[in-house]
């Protein structure tokens, strides 16, 4: 695809297609293993997509606190470098396929920004 991201389908689209990728590696399966238990990933994905859509486009549709929901996951589920590394592995590829543009660039600097501050946070470049 030659265009740009512009909607919150074009964010949704992103998001499902990028899930499919981690919650098929064993490396990164067990994050979301309580979601699946739950069958709340298609409400996860639309938190997700509210989240990224706030970013994309300057909106306040997410009212959660992703920063604090990722550290509290890390307390039960160690995040390490390697998981941030996949992760920023994945989502860009994903984008990159479907993608490309200004809004294209603003999410994946500000997935680099968010991997960045959230291993700062964990103290994983300490390791």
């Amino acid at each position: 695809m030659e265009t740009d991201i512009s909607s919150r389908e074009d964010i949704y689209l992103i998001i499902s297609e990028f899930y499919k990728k981690l919650l098929s590696d064993d490396l990164m399966l067990p994050f979301f293993e309580e979601i699946i238990a739950e069958n709340s990933l298609e409400n996860h994905l639309e938190i997700i997509t509210d989240f990224w859509q706030d970013i994309v486009f300057d909106s306040s549709i997410c009212k959660n606190n992703t920063m604090q929901k990722h550290l509290d996951k890390n307390a039960f589920v160690k995040f390490e470098r390697v998981h941030f590394t996949r992760w920023i592995s994945y989502f860009f590829e994903t984008i990159d396929a479907l993608f490309t543009g200004v809004n294209t660039d603003k999410i994946k600097a500000r997935a680099t920004s968010i991997a960045t501050v959230m291993q700062l946070k964990m103290n994983l470049y300490k390791k």
